[in-house]
């Protein structure tokens, strides 16, 4: 992707702008299958180029600006990215909300050189965690192209995934759901939640502040990305990110990791077994150990989340919507879930407030006795609109009580179908949630199977 050196100091040059001329033949073929993988709202080839030629002119002189130099990424339609509109999946939203200029994450990854290679796609308004799109298609599920990739990070994590981007900027909250940790781990990827007020949130659109946050869909557990958009350098109420264990090869000791078994087990049984297994060996294979606790009231924190999600977002988009007239441009779904999340009333969001306060205290006990809290991803591989509860069920309280997580591909189902193990941590432990990462992905890398639709643009020929 970039310029690499070997242990001699041999440059390795993987000629950046043919990278880029064989991403957006890619994208080209992607679009002309029988079923269209349909990864992106928004891109320009034009431009595209024009940055990786500026990129390769820099590594001509020798003067890279990083190791993200020339490497591309792609941003979740939620974001602003000059030159494109922000849709936010929708066909009317860009009309009434005018943007120009870059999110702060997106600057940032400007200038460490990397090449913004589109506006992904997502579900209209990040309401449901399907990921279809009745206005720009429905992204595919690379493992299995008959499927959708889950929402609504959903273009994210299907392009990282086919091979077409090392990692993708995504916004995990959605409006209803958990949209990066849930279409990663059914994509085979890795998707990486950080603390709240952790990522600068300037230049996204403000559908569920204090639940949603940027965060990164990648091929494996790296921190270079994360590095990148993870300080918000607007506040200094929290600690500075640093990843010094990433650079070590000597590992943590004494991990605990609190397992609540009613809930793990809530799961179908193949993706029971593949998790359980996965934290079987982790735990032997670094001598760490799980911890037994008691999660109360999860389905009732379910609920008070989506009321505080669905208050937020109805805030939020209600100048926009009173500008908005021909509600034919909203497809059913989004129609439906806004009316709803208008129904909430304030009595309601309170009460909510309340449960969000009592489930802190509940997982600060819980970080008293455990670094960590494992779960499976998601509690099924196949996305339906039935399943959608059981599809989000372990991701909640990332969103709901601002907690990191992050999810790691740790095996398959019987059909081949990628499957997620997920740890969440305390507030501000973004790197030994990175460290537990790494040393998941190392006991499974090598058992990690390509898709069915994947795109080798890194191929020498």
């Amino acid at each position: 992707m970039n310029v690499h050196f070997n242990d001699h100091g041999t440059k390795i040059n993987f000629y950046i702008l043919q990278v880029a001329e064989r991403f957006i033949d890619a994208v080209r073929e992607s679009s002309r299958r029988p079923l269209p993988v349909s990864f992106f709202i928004n891109y320009d080839a034009e431009d595209i180029l024009r940055q990786a030629t500026e990129s390769t002119l820099r590594y001509e002189r020798g003067a890279p600006i990083s190791v993200l130099d020339g490497v591309p990424m792609a941003v979740k339609d939620e974001m602003n990215c000059s030159p494109y509109p922000t849709t936010g999946g929708t066909k009317w939203l860009h009309k009434v909300r005018p943007c120009t200029g870059d999110a702060c994450c997106v600057a940032r990854l400007r200038s460490y050189g990397a090449i913004i290679v589109g506006k992904r796609n997502m579900h209209e308004l990040g309401v449901t965690p399907s990921g279809t799109n009745p206005h720009y298609g429905a992204p595919r599920y690379p493992y299995d192209p008959s499927r959708i990739s889950g929402g609504s990070s959903s273009g994210s994590a299907a392009l990282v995934s086919a091979g077409l981007c090392p990692a993708s900027l995504g916004v995990d909250g959605g409006t209803k759901d958990c949209s990066v940790r849930m279409p990663a781990p059914l994509s085979g990827v890795v998707g990486f939640k950080p603390t709240f007020g952790r990522t600068p949130q300037s230049g996204v659109l403000p559908l569920n502040w204090t639940v949603g946050m940027v965060g990164i869909l990648a091929v494996e557990a790296t921190n270079w990305s994360m590095e990148v958009v993870a300080d918000d350098e607007t506040t200094t109420l929290h600690p500075k990110v640093y990843f010094p264990l990433l650079n070590s090869k000597n590992q943590i000791s004494n991990i605990k990791l609190a397992r609540y078994g009613a809930w793990f087990n809530d799961c179908d049984e193949e993706v029971r077994l593949c998790c359980s297994n996965a934290l079987q060996l982790l735990c032997e294979h670094y001598s760490w150990k799980t911890v037994e606790v008691t999660i109360p009231e999860i389905e009732v924190m379910r609920q008070a989340h989506y009321v505080t999600i669905g208050s937020k977002c109805s805030t939020s988009l209600s100048s926009y919507l009173e500008n908005f007239t021909d509600r034919s441009e909203m497809g059913w779904d989004a129609r439906i879930v806004v009316d709803i999340y208008g129904a909430f009333d304030s009595n309601e969001y309170i009460k909510a407030q309340k449960l969000r306060y009592r489930h802190m205290q509940i997982h600060n006990k819980i970080f008293a006795k455990a670094e960590v809290i494992v779960t499976p991803t998601t509690g099924l591989v196949k996305l339906d609109y039935i399943s959608g509860a059981n599809i989000i069920r372990y991701q909640i309280a990332g969103n709901f009580l601002g907690l990191p997580a992050i999810t790691v591909p740790v095996g398959y189902d019987k059909a081949g179908l990628p499957i997620g193990l997920q740890f969440i941590g305390k507030p501000w432990s973004e790197p030994t949630l990175m460290h537990i990462a790494l040393a998941m992905q190392a006991l499974c890398i090598t058992d990690y199977r390509k898709p069915k639709v994947f795109y080798d643009i890194l191929e020498k020929k």
